[in-house]
């Protein structure tokens, strides 16, 4: 069973939430937080799998929840919810690590779609988030900056899918490889770029054209 988190302040909006999520027999939501000190909090005392933040709360943001549950609860997804689709607040979230950035005003099968690609290391961006923020990438491109040439053709593969937000099961069954060869690619592939995760790969891939 799949633990959810869930911190929006908006108990009306929390309890749909809830209710979506919980559409989906695997997935239960066993803590909400009206606030970001509340969902700091809760993780002290229970065990999540996923945390979903809005990303405006009073007393703790989404982002600053967020900063805490990576530096802190590294074994916890992070997923942003909200219905302000900047890109200044994505880019922000992505740098921090976060899994995915799913909007309030998806539909139900998006989110449960995210909450489980989290888990095995997917990225989700909705679309209207995308189409924000690849561009952003993109223009952040240097001309003179290469691919790093010590990868190897199948790390460059692996990279792409990344890029694509393919988790490793998905990247495993495109390459023809095992699950375990994905994670244990992925990790020299962090190594290598000197990289924290699997959203800095992915952001790695877009700014290098490889998707």
């Amino acid at each position: 069973m799949i633990k959810v988190l869930l911190a929006e302040d908006q108990i009306m909006v929390r309890q749909g939430l809830k209710a979506m999520i919980e559409t989906d027999e695997e997935i239960i939501v066993t803590g909400e937080a009206a606030n970001g000190k509340e969902a700091v909090a809760l993780c002290e005392k229970q065990v999540y799998d996923v945390a979903i933040l809005d990303i405006r709360m009073p007393e703790m943001d989404g982002l600053e929840v967020a900063k805490v549950l990576r530096a802190r609860f590294p074994h916890i997804k992070v997923l942003m919810l909200t219905t302000f689709d900047d890109n200044h607040y994505v880019m922000e979230a992505l740098k921090l690590g976060v899994s995915g950035y799913v909007l309030k005003n998806g539909d139900t099968e998006a989110l449960i779609r995210s909450i489980k690609s989290s888990l095995n290391g997917g990225l989700s961006l909705e679309d209207q988030v995308a189409a924000k923020v690849m561009p952003v990438l993109l223009q952040t491109q240097k001309e003179e900056d290469q691919i790093d040439p010590s990868l190897t053709p199948r790390e460059r593969a692996i990279l792409k899918c990344i890029g694509e937000g393919l988790n490793n099961k998905e990247v495993a069954e495109r390459l023809g490889l095992s699950v375990g060869t994905v994670k244990n690619q992925t990790s020299q592939i962090l190594d290598k770029l000197e990289l924290r995760d699997r959203t800095q790969l992915a952001i790695y891939a877009i700014r290098h054209r490889m998707v």
